[in-house]
């Protein structure tokens, strides 16, 4: 895939970790999506919702949204996860998702696929906890997870409502993680088992 071809865009799968309407990692992804260039098409994936508990015993036969949920993983040449922060790691029904994804055993939808990663809180950290932890599960799946990613402080006042930041630093920190997206230019960790 050519990434400086605005003719075959670069296909990024945007996931929001917070199932809330109102989502500040929502917001971030919208931001994202506004800030690309013709070579990525950042497209939200909206079925987080309708996951269902992982079950080993349904990981071959799963429900019609896990099916859901691996093609549009497996389709995508890239995703980019923004995770809010709930007690000090990911939201649960994120890990489910992820989980339901890496499997099975040697079909994972997340095997070698290359991820960046972002986090938003209204914390003076961002929720750098969530993100670490989320590194570690993408990097244990098999996935190619940047080196660089974004934790957003105080994202309850970051964006106007039109998803525009209003910090120009901010601004500039979107624009680098839309950087690191593009293959060519990707600094990934090396995927552990």
């Amino acid at each position: 895939m050519n990434s400086t071809n605005p003719a075959h865009p670069l296909q990024v799968l945007g996931i929001s970790g917070s199932l809330r309407g109102d989502s500040h990692n929502t917001t971030a992804l919208r931001a994202v999506a506004a800030l690309a260039d013709p070579t990525i098409r950042l497209t939200m994936w909206n079925g987080l919702v309708g996951i269902p508990p992982f079950c080993e015993d349904h990981e071959s036969e799963p429900a019609p949204a896990v099916r859901d949920l691996r093609t549009a993983f497996a389709e995508a040449d890239s995703l980019l996860i923004s995770t809010p922060e709930y007690n000090g790691s990911i939201p649960g029904q994120l890990k489910n998702a992820l989980d339901w994804a890496s499997r099975p055993y040697g079909a994972s939808a997340l095997s070698g696929k290359p991820v960046t990663i972002m986090s938003a809180s209204p914390s003076a950290y961002g929720a750098q906890w969530a993100q670490d932890d989320l590194r570690k599960i993408l990097t244990t799946c098999g996935a190619q997870v940047t080196v660089f990613s974004l934790a957003i402080s105080q994202a309850h006042t970051a964006f106007r409502p039109d998803d525009v930041p209003h910090d120009p630093e901010l601004h500039e920190s979107l624009l680098t993680l839309l950087h690191h997206i593009r293959p060519s230019t990707r600094d990934t960790s090396a995927a552990r088992r």
